[in-house]
């Protein structure tokens, strides 16, 4: 009987020991805000909408979406960076306010890296090269030959001036020495409803809020900026497939202000990617065209920072 209870204290002893450094932590015990830099709508809303309702669910407190668009994201980023880093406040984290606007204005009020904690990476959605069928073009090449015969006469919209569309258009006329004219619009849903409508002949944008304009035929996809082809468009080229050194991506991340505690961090991390292999979400995520690519929070915290070593020259670039 001894034996026996010394054998069941010793494996009750390895059980406790063996639990998650962050079992103790009671966090959390309010609802938690989590901020986006885009309007309603969006796919970085959306996501943000579809995680927090699993978050909520799986940790049992509201993870409450609040919308902060403005400045190429940099309302939300600091919003985040003043937050009180105790674990209720965090930002669906993407490309614009951590790898593009600090480079593009220089008085940015934070450090994309040093202010924030990047925790979680949920994934990337890629660029695509769109071309209205009144255009008539049928491919890459042939709007390439139509830019080049008449610089300036064939215009492409991007979501802003800054953008990383507008700053992938000034990369593709670069190397391709195609002049377009550029129309810059206030965000990329009013520049979808123009090129919609016939009021620009081509776009650069993200590839998910198109899909169903190519698949209605208004909307001719002629390269993408992926590293290989994409699932959700399996006949279209990637940039380098055709010959041309572009390649971006727009990343999706949960970013929170530096120094929340490591055991809320673990917790939110390992909840978080629970969430994202639930095959709902795993189905929603191929129906976005987001590309899920797991992700340490030490290898996301490297990701940031390398993509912005590899957007500066291209910014910088896109401003000159």
């Amino acid at each position: 009987m001894k034996r026996r209870h010394l054998l069941g204290a010793t494996f009750s002893t390895l059980a406790i020991l063996s639990m998650p450094v962050f079992a103790e932590t009671k966090w959390p015990e309010r609802p938690v805000k989590i901020l986006v830099s885009f309007p309603p709508g969006g796919s970085s809303d959306l996501v943000a909408r579809m995680l927090g309702e699993k978050l909520s669910a799986t940790l049992g407190q509201q993870f409450v979406v609040e919308n902060k668009p403005g400045a190429a994201g940099t309302v939300a980023a600091s919003a985040l960076k003043a937050a009180d880093p105790d674990g209720y406040t965090f930002m669906l984290s993407n490309l614009t306010p951590f790898n593009v606007a600090p480079v593009r204005f220089p008085d940015t009020p934070y450090d994309p890296i040093t202010d924030f904690d990047h925790i979680t990476y949920i994934g990337t959605v890629h660029l695509g090269l769109f071309a209205a069928s009144s255009m008539g073009v049928s491919d890459l090449e042939a709007l390439i030959a139509a830019a080049q015969a008449d610089p300036g006469k064939y215009e492409y919209g991007s979501s802003g001036v800054g953008s990383w569309g507008h700053i992938i258009a000034e990369q593709f006329q670069n190397v391709t020495e195609a002049e377009l004219f550029h129309i810059p619009y206030k965000g990329s849903g009013p520049m979808r409803l123009d090129f919609r409508g016939g009021v620009v002949p081509s776009i650069f944008d993200a590839v998910p809020q198109n899909l169903p304009a190519v698949q209605d035929g208004t909307a001719i996809p002629l390269a993408v900026t992926a590293t290989e082809r994409l699932s959700s468009l399996p006949e279209v080229p990637t940039f380098t497939e055709l010959g041309y050194d572009i390649v971006a991506e727009n990343w999706l991340g949960l970013s929170a202000p530096a120094g929340v505690d490591g055991e809320i961090k673990a917790k939110l991390d390992m909840a978080l990617t629970e969430a994202m292999s639930l095959p709902d979400v795993q189905a929603q995520f191929d129906t976005w065209g987001l590309v899920r690519e797991p992700k340490t929070s030490a290898e996301f915290e490297a990701f940031v920072s390398d993509l912005l070593a590899q957007w500066t020259p291209l910014v910088t670039a896109a401003m000159e």
